[in-house]
């Protein structure tokens, strides 16, 4: 266990009656045994706190109020939480209302034109025959008919775009449960700078104190002092700069996920427990969504050249109607038909259009066939590289926190220089930080060749 890590640290603050902080933080002695001074110190004023009635009442109305907000900032595991982001995800509510909205479209191609009521009257002012009024009205219904397979060709195109829209979903929910990856394993990474940050604040104040000793000793110079102080106010403020870069990255990851209350903490780990999933043995091009979505485009602009093409033709009118005379209030059947003439709009820019789109969309699925096949060697490669990076950068760290602990000894022997102690306990802090590094790096190798292979490596499938 890391004894550098505080182990408690409890603040009371019932309404500004009175507040008490107990703040319970091992320290590293010269021989690298851990004090317990504090931790009784601690305990005398909890008891002393306990005492009272009223202040019992308030320590545990505070107790109670913080495990309920503990569980509130609960952070879930990445299987349940990109499960849960399903839906609630802002991305992917949009691509599946764009699925719907796609499904809607299919529907409407297939609906028949409104007919058309037509209700007209002539003859009117027109001289009277005989003391008889001319006038004729006359009520027809027209109904338009799509000649030529136009409908059958709208409802085709629109049945199209309704896989592509599929299509573009999956490659939608695929790369957000990358993208989940990458800011879970970043948020954790920062939380865990911010340990490391701790530890080494924890560490430059166990300095200092050492520093302090000697000099007044008259083992060391006043200098090493102000050293000590320096590199303790330095470590301090990268404990604050690295607190405030894990809570954005919190905030990042709660806005993806569309999170009601942002979280606060990762509790559980993600970095260290990620298995490296194998490439797949066999794998084409076709696996890929990218390829898979830009294909379904490509089919989906293939289906708009023929609709194109049908709105050359005619429109073919049907009516049918009555006509009623007012010199004799005698009716009589109306029958008609009607065509349009494509004579001045035949639609050849509109096809020619289509076809030049449904040629970049061939293009593109080209160049997706392509840059699938580049990515995967490339996340293959990227894969193996992290697992020999991390593993180095594991041993670096075991071997820097191995040096730290064997300086702070000679230090405190007086055998080992301040200015040397402070570079191993750099050196350290270094270590550890190319460490959570290579994880991270190990997370993004994978999201690339989950990307590259169309399939989540991460255990879940989107």
């Amino acid at each position: 266990m890391d004894a550098s890590r505080p182990l408690h640290t409890i603040q009371f603050n019932p309404a500004g009656a009175f507040m008490h902080k107990i703040s319970v933080r091992p320290r590293v002695t010269s021989r690298g045994c851990l004090t317990d001074v504090a931790v009784r110190q601690a305990k005398r004023r909890f008891s002393t706190l306990s005492s009272h009635p009223f202040h019992s009442a308030v320590l545990l109305l505070v107790l109670v109020s913080a495990a309920t907000l503990s569980q509130a900032a609960e952070t879930p595991p990445f299987a349940a939480l990109l499960q849960q982001a399903q839906t609630r995800a802002p991305q992917l509510l949009e691509e599946s209302a764009n699925v719907r909205a796609a499904r809607a479209d299919v529907h409407q191609a297939g609906a028949w034109l409104n007919p058309t009521l037509n209700a007209a009257a002539e003859n009117l002012g027109a001289p009277a025959a005989g003391g008889v009024s001319q006038r004729q009205d006359t009520y027809t219904v027209t109904q338009v008919f799509e000649i030529g397979g136009k409908r059958s060709a709208r409802i085709e195109a629109e049945q199209r775009k309704s896989t592509a829209a599929g299509a573009r979903e999956r490659h939608a929910r695929l790369a957000f449960a990358t993208q989940l990856a990458l800011a879970y394993a970043t948020a954790e990474a920062m939380q865990q700078r911010k340990e490391v940050a701790d530890a080494e604040s924890a560490r430059a104040d166990d300095d200092l104190r050492a520093a302090r000793a000697l000099v007044k000793a008259g083992r060391e110079a006043e200098l090493r002092v102000a050293q000590a102080r320096a590199s303790a106010a330095a470590a301090q403020a990268s404990v604050q700069s690295a607190a405030a870069d894990a809570t954005e990255a919190l905030e990042r990851l709660s806005a993806l996920v569309g999170a009601t209350e942002p979280f606060t903490h990762i509790d559980h780990p993600f970095l260290a427990t990620v298995v490296a999933a194998p490439p797949l043995a066999g794998w084409t091009p076709e696996r890929s969504s990218a390829l898979a979505s830009a294909a379904a485009e490509r089919e989906a602009f293939t289906a708009q050249i023929r609709v194109e093409q049908k709105k050359g033709m005619p429109d073919l009118g049907i009516s049918i109607g009555m006509r009623r005379f007012a010199w004799s209030s005698d009716k009589a059947a109306t029958f008609g038909m009607s065509a349009s003439i494509p004579l001045f709009d035949r639609n050849q820019a509109g096809v020619e259009a289509a076809k030049e789109r449904a040629t970049g969309a061939a293009m593109r699925v080209e160049a997706a066939r392509m840059e699938a096949l580049a990515s995967h060697r490339s996340a293959v490669a990227q894969v193996q590289a992290s697992d020999k990076r991390l593993q180095a950068a594991e041993q670096g760290q075991d071997a820097a926190s191995d040096a730290y602990r064997l300086g702070r000894v000679g230090y405190d022997a007086g055998k080992t220089a301040l200015a040397e102690l402070l570079a191993i306990r750099r050196a350290l802090s270094e270590a550890t930080a190319l460490a959570i590094e290579a994880r991270v790096a190990r997370v993004r190798a994978l999201a690339t060749l989950s990307m590259a292979e169309g399939r989540n490596v991460f255990g879940e499938t989107p």
